[in-house]
């Protein structure tokens, strides 16, 4: 962390409540007639936490600690009212946050604790005080002002450190399920490769055909592998797109040879306008194009229609790629595209992520309808040809 931050962000603050030399001034005022009164609130303070279980819990060194703390609350409000509110002012704020984070407080006990010291000190301001009304009224909103910036640079670092830590979690969780997705996808092919290897190293007086036979199915799983691989490759890396015109029937023509369709699966082109032209990386969009069409053609196990079909709107071109299969369920529908996902007995859940990264990065986008037991339908949106004409 930079740290100059926390306090470029407290000046930003200060500047937001109005803080000026004269609130600083009428906060510094109180440090010798509060002084007294500070160990009091620090009892009170730490007594009340020892009635809250949920805070509790997080001081586990028993009454050493305690005193410890006590300690370095009174430290905290000597500086508090000490006058003087620079980098490492903040910088010890800041850090307060980030120890809430490292022993699993909820920040809420922070601001509701807060709120009782603030209320003792008022209180306590108010028993001593000796001008008049409004020189009071003043300096508790000093001081509030002072508190309060205090808990947002707590706060700030408590939720900075904590997504932090969560994001770190979330990468950890992310890795293992992709492993364990990888060793899913992995494991089938390698051991159609492993029995048809054994076959051909110890079979005696096999035929030529069976021979044969064997080969090809260790060149098909090496090839399913390698699809599997190169599905995280083009996930974890895609180029910047560079976008040109071209006829989207191309595209969607070499993404179907691509991935063959079987026998009772029907697949029909409908472009009743004409074949429009989109501006895109055509090498990119044909990945995305492959796999709807083989989440199309994998919905439909007991075969149906594949329909692709195009059509112009404002500026847009509008590519539709539709099954006849089983559909999805409306629980499934808003979380379809999220990395490692699927609704596949066996898949990684990257197909459709890859797909919306790769159409934002080529200014499209995805849509998907479904209806459970009928079939579902996704619409890729991209930008037309006329747009490269408009830009020029």
């Amino acid at each position: 962390m930079d740290p100059d931050q926390p306090y470029r962000r407290y000046q930003e603050l200060q500047s937001y409540v109005g803080w000026c030399d004269e609130d600083g001034e009428r906060v510094h005022a109180l440090a010798g007639p509060l002084e007294l009164h500070l160990l009091p609130l620090i009892d009170d303070f730490y007594a009340e936490i020892e009635r809250q279980p949920n805070a509790r819990k997080v001081i586990t060194g028993g009454q050493q600690q305690i005193a410890r703390l006590k300690g370095t609350l009174v430290q905290w409000l000597r500086e508090l009212f000490g006058g003087r509110y620079d980098r490492d002012y903040v910088l010890r704020r800041w850090r307060v946050g980030w120890r809430h984070v490292e022993i699993g407080l909820d920040q809420v006990y922070t601001n509701v604790a807060l709120s009782r010291l603030r209320a003792g000190l008022v209180s306590a301001i108010g028993a001593r005080w000796q001008g008049d009304q409004a020189g009071l009224v003043a300096t508790i909103r000093s001081l509030n002002k002072l508190l309060d910036l205090d808990l947002a640079m707590i706060e700030d670092a408590y939720h900075a450190e904590y997504l932090v830590r969560q994001q770190r979690s979330d990468r950890l969780a992310a890795i293992g399920q992709v492993a364990g997705g990888v060793a899913h996808e992995l494991r089938n092919p390698l051991n159609v490769v492993k029995t048809s290897a054994y076959f051909l190293l110890n079979a005696r007086n096999s035929n030529p055909e069976k021979i044969v036979e064997h080969l090809q199915r260790i060149d098909r799983h090496v090839a399913v592998a390698d699809g599997v691989i190169t599905t995280l490759s083009n996930f974890a890396k895609m180029p910047l797109p560079e976008l040109r015109p071209f006829p989207i029937d191309q595209c969607i023509n070499e993404a179907l040879e691509l991935n063959p369709q079987p026998e009772d699966v029907q697949v029909k082109l409908d472009f009743r306008e004409g074949t429009p032209r989109v501006l895109g990386d055509i090498d990119q969009l044909r990945i995305v194009f492959a796999n709807l069409i083989r989440n199309a053609r994998d919905a439909m196990p007991r075969g149906g229609l594949l329909t692709v079909s195009a059509k112009q709107v404002e500026g847009r071109v509008e590519v539709s790629v539709s099954d006849t299969g089983v559909g999805i369920a409306p629980e499934n529908l808003s979380r379809l595209m999220e990395p490692l996902f699927s609704t596949k007995a066996r898949g990684l859940g990257l197909g459709l992520a890859l797909a919306r990264a790769i159409l934002d990065k080529n200014q499209g986008s995805l849509k998907v309808k479904s209806t459970l037991g009928s079939g579902s339908a996704f619409t890729v949106v991209l930008l037309g040809e006329t747009v490269q004409e408009i830009q020029s």
